[in-house]
């Protein structure tokens, strides 16, 4: 929505609530205390869906930690491995004595 747009959602948003407490069955105090509640139940709901947010962030950052931790371990294990495969594969191949020789 462009800047336009939202100015214009803006200004229909107040005519709507202007022309809604007119025609309001209550009276003004009345309308007024309910607009109150309103919106501290809606600061409410947004502090609970926060808190569930940031608990599920949270959460999902701990397994996303803990599967990164698991991923590396493999990794180093099998860079290990290869290393000593390579140096299996580089080493020369032992020497066999005849029977009977003295070992050196």
């Amino acid at each position: 929505m462009d800047k336009n747009g939202f100015s214009s959602f803006l200004l229909g948003l107040g005519v709507g609530i202007g022309i809604g407490m007119l025609f309001a069955p209550k009276s003004g105090s009345e309308t007024r205390q309910l607009l109150k509640d309103k919106t501290g139940e809606g600061a409410d709901y947004l502090k609970q869906r926060s808190t569930e947010l940031k608990d599920s962030a949270n959460d999902l950052l701990g397994k996303t930690k803990e599967a990164l931790n698991r991923q590396k371990d493999t990794i180093a294990d099998a860079m290990e491995a290869g290393k000593q495969a390579y140096r299996d594969a580089m080493s020369p191949p032992p020497q066999s004595q005849p029977e009977g020789a003295p070992h050196q």
